[in-house]
């Protein structure tokens, strides 16, 4: 099992549009081969950072199957123009 952990900084004042884009995106990750779950946290002391938690079966599972899939360019499209800077993607899998 792999754990994607990504902090995600919306741009202030577009939290409320990046959670419905969110709600649309989430539906489309779910749908991808290999993925396990996910949950969106919000932070209470800085609003417009968000922690992404996405569990895969595989690694490849998220960097090619899902990043490099049909479903990845509507992802892109939904989510990428909120973020600032865009965010780093890290992956963890359990000792």
């Amino acid at each position: 099992m792999i754990l994607e952990v990504a902090p995600l900084d919306v741009v202030p004042g577009r939290e409320d549009d990046f959670e419905r884009a969110f709600a649309e995106a989430r539906e489309l990750i779910s749908a991808s081969p290999g993925f396990v779950d996910l949950e969106l946290q919000r932070c209470v002391e800085r609003p417009n950072r968000y922690l992404l938690l996405v569990r895969w079966e595989t690694l490849e599972d998220h960097t090619v199957g899902f990043r490099q899939g049909p479903l990845y360019p509507k992802w892109r499209e939904l989510l990428h123009h909120f973020y600032d800077p865009f965010p780093t993607v890290e992956h963890y899998r359990s000792l």
